[in-house]
């Protein structure tokens, strides 16, 4: 039996700091295990060009603790008035490692996004000239359909057409539900490349709704039929490189989840090292949480590998992680997998 295994640092491929007092109270939880991360830039105003970017950075930087090392990788939020020069720009000075591509409407601060694909035609393309990814927030926003099937209809209705259109546009699907997402990727050997969540490799939509409604385990993407979580585990486990670590962690406070109207977003940063050993252990598959985690995320945006490492061991007793923290914004509550977790980081 494996008691303990030693990675390269892990990166996380999908992150929400938010700012403020949040960003002060959840940014430790990623920087003391992930040594980057790509930032989301849904805030209020949204990351649009690239001085928001480095202002966004800035406060980030500000609010790291001392001693800690993390960097962050820069993203703008594409709109249909971004301007190709200003991303190009920005890419250039090696501010921003890509674009994010949220349809209006799609999940938290989202309204500003795109509706018209052809108005953004011109920033994809010269993002594909320069190598700059597109990264995707896979969902249609249309009313007539299902919650359920928005993956699904996103992939045949935007995505397909759209990489038909401009193939050499890197692009990563990010935070992949369904087994359609990880089956697109599959049959899809150029420029593309997935993220996978924690959350999602561990919960069903029962976890969310039978027995009452869990507004802990709501997220958009929302957690779909287990034998789509089936699939996202296999493409995790299976050290495919085109498959890594988004934890999409998104921290909202207790009041605004257990709302009415509760914010969708769950806040993993903590403990996913563990879950994500717990998962891999269970798949028989400790060797491939290395590609997972640390190998195959890099080499998709074309950056060195870690020369940090990072060790796990297999505690005899459950390792504990408190229920909640509490933030300048107010209280958070961490992923609770239903399970007990034995991995812990050292």
């Amino acid at each position: 039996m494996i008691k303990d295994i030693t990675i390269a640092r892990p990166d996380d491929w999908h992150l929400h700091l938010r700012d403020g007092a949040m960003l002060e109270g959840v940014l430790p939880h990623t920087a003391k295990d992930f040594a980057r991360a790509i930032i989301m830039p849904n805030l209020i105003p949204p990351v649009v060009r690239g001085a928001d970017a480095k202002a966004y950075r800035d406060r980030i930087l500000t609010a790291l603790p001392d001693g800690m090392i993390f960097e962050p990788l820069m993203t703008l939020y594409l709109t249909e008035d971004t301007q190709a020069d200003d991303v190009a720009a920005a890419h250039q000075s090696g501010l921003v490692k890509a674009v994010k591509l949220y349809p209006a409407g799609a999940t938290t601060n989202s309204q500003s996004g795109v509706q018209d694909f052809d108005k953004v035609t011109g920033v994809l393309e010269r993002m594909a000239k320069i190598g700059l990814p597109l990264c995707v927030h896979g969902e249609v926003t249309d009313h007539e359909v299902d919650i359920f099937d928005r993956e699904a209809v996103f992939i045949d209705r935007i995505l397909t057409p759209l990489r038909q259109k401009i193939p050499d546009l890197k692009v990563v699907m990010e935070h992949v539900t369904t087994k359609d997402g990880v089956d697109y990727v599959m049959e899809n050997e150029k420029n593309l490349g997935a993220t996978i969540t924690t959350h999602h490799l561990i919960i069903n939509r029962n976890h969310l709704l039978a027995g009452g409604i869990k507004p802990h385990y709501y997220c958009l993407p929302v957690a779909k039929r287990e034998s789509h979580r089936l699939a996202l585990r296999a493409a995790a486990t299976s050290g495919d490189r085109r498959f890594f670590l988004g934890t999409d962690s998104a921290p909202h406070t207790d009041d605004l989840k257990e709302h009415a109207c509760g914010c969708a977003g769950i806040f993993s940063a903590t403990n996913t090292m563990s879950c994500l050993a717990h998962v891999f252990e269970e798949e028989g598959a400790l060797d491939k949480i290395e590609a997972f985690a640390s190998l195959n995320g890099p080499a998709y945006y074309e950056l060195p590998v870690n020369q940090e490492k990072m060790t796990l061991v297999k505690e005899d007793e459950p390792v504990i992680y408190p229920e909640k923290f509490q933030t300048g914004a107010g209280p958070v509550t961490l992923f609770d997998p239903g399970f007990d977790l034995y991995w812990r980081v050292v």
